[in-house]
């Protein structure tokens, strides 16, 4: 039982992570019917600012990551939208998603090239403090970790729902004609939406970095990952990302510590199958109607 407990919470922490990856997927979606399958690639990337910044200019850990995430903001953000997405859309679906791929692959190449195709350590956020929880060690990164993902997706939920952007910005995920007639700046509410991706990508970066090292190839399994997580809560949900996300991080961990490490990456893949055939809107999602 005590095993149980601490892979549930280290399941928990790892899936919250997810979860911030995979609700920048909904949210791109939600605001703009973008597919980033750069995402990953968008996840592992900050953390090499932060060392860049560390190493080149010798700044301290947490000046190096607040700069990151603004970088992140610009860079992922601002200018991902305005050279990639703006000028694929209006060919359609398709070629912005193969845009998407070839922008992964350059930034995965190019962080190989350029930096380094080792994995290199990325400092400790928190201390490994070990605390005891009726009987299962639990570490305080998991912790911290869980608390600051989940903190992140809180805080971006009440920005939605409480501020006047917020409402603006979900009135054009639901319907920007309507939203355009009543007044709202649709551009400028998209382009909120690619720079909160931006900075979510960045947050996830820095706190699972630490656990896996920072490796160029980071990015093929967050953004699986994440893609799954997506999918498996409900594409068109925040909700349903978060649901996603921990629920891949759980299932991941069980599965390599009861089944078998070696296939631990096939069970979401299992997972995602059998959803998709039983639910295909995901389990909080909701059908989108098309009209053909």
């Amino acid at each position: 039982m005590n095993e149980f407990l601490q892979l549930l919470v280290s399941g928990l922490s790892a899936g919250s992570i997810y979860a911030l990856a995979a609700v920048g997927f909904t949210l791109l979606w939600q605001a703009s019917q973008t597919i980033n399958f750069a995402q990953g690639e968008f996840v592992m990337l900050p953390a090499f600012f932060v060392l860049a910044l560390m190493t080149e200019f010798g700044l301290p850990l947490w000046l190096a990551m607040g700069l990151a995430i603004m970088l992140s903001i610009l860079l992922l953000g601002a200018v991902f939208k305005k050279l990639v997405v703006e000028p694929m859309m209006a060919h359609g679906t398709l070629p912005l998603v193969i845009a998407t791929i070839a922008l992964g692959l350059l930034i995965k190449e190019s962080v190989k090239d350029f930096y380094s195709p080792l994995g290199q350590p990325f400092p400790s956020l928190f201390p490994q403090t070990v605390f005891k929880l009726g009987g299962a060690s639990v570490s305080l990164p998991d912790i911290a970790n869980f608390t600051i993902a989940m903190g992140t997706i809180l805080a971006l939920q009440l920005f939605l729902g409480r501020t006047r952007t917020g409402r603006c910005m979900q009135a054009t995920a639901q319907n920007p004609q309507v939203a355009e007639i009543l007044g709202v700046n649709i551009r400028r509410m998209v382009l909120y939406t690619f720079l909160i991706n931006g900075a979510l990508a960045a947050i996830a970066s820095m706190l699972i970095t630490p656990i896996y090292l920072a490796k160029f190839s980071n990015g093929e399994v967050l953004g699986m990952v994440a893609f799954i997580a997506a999918i498996v809560g409900g594409f068109n949900q925040i909700r349903g990302a978060l649901v996603g996300g921990l629920l891949i991080g759980v299932i991941d961990n069980l599965s390599a510590a009861y089944i078998s490490a070696e296939y631990r990456q096939a069970v979401p893949l299992i997972l995602l199958i059998v959803i998709i055939l039983v639910r295909p809107q995901g389990l909080l999602g909701t059908s989108e109607g098309r009209t053909v």
